[in-house]
């Protein structure tokens, strides 16, 4: 059994002349403003409105950008100006952090070996004596200059 597929979907059908209903009724309804504003308004400043709506119907009715209906721009600009514009950044997760291998000074490296021994009353007293050597050469410097 074969199926006939409907090709040009997207393409409006034309119902009143060389025009689709949607564009019909935009032309027809900028016509009836216009002459609405004819008939109500001094003929001045009813042409001077009428050139504004005229653009309008027509726009909406034939323009289009991007391959999209000029009544889409207008909605998209609408939402634009009516909806909030204030952003709040989320936080993002905090990345993890790779550690760095700490530099270890000699100092540091020699007490971690002997830690892998067993320590004498000896080693420990050369340890504490290096220890207070040290105090001793930073307490001799001279004060430094604020």
């Amino acid at each position: 059994m074969e199926y006939q597929v409907p090709q040009f979907v997207e393409v409006e059908s034309k119902i009143v002349g060389p025009l689709s209903l949607k564009q019909f009724i935009y032309i027809a309804g900028g016509i009836g403003l216009c002459v609405a504003l004819l008939r109500y308004l001094p003929i001045f400043v009813a042409l001077l409105l009428c050139i504004p709506v005229a653009g309008l119907s027509g726009s909406l009715a034939f323009y289009k950008i991007n391959n999209k209906p000029f009544i889409n721009i207008i909605e998209a600009g609408a939402r634009f100006y009516t909806s909030s514009k204030l952003f709040i950044w989320k936080k993002d997760f905090p990345v993890q952090k790779e550690e760095l291998p700490q530099k270890i000074s000699e100092s540091q490296q020699t007490i971690t070996m002997r830690n892998d021994k067993h320590l004498t009353r000896s080693g420990i007293q050369k340890l504490a004596k290096s220890f207070d050597n040290r105090k001793n050469t930073t307490n001799n410097l001279p004060p430094k200059a604020i």
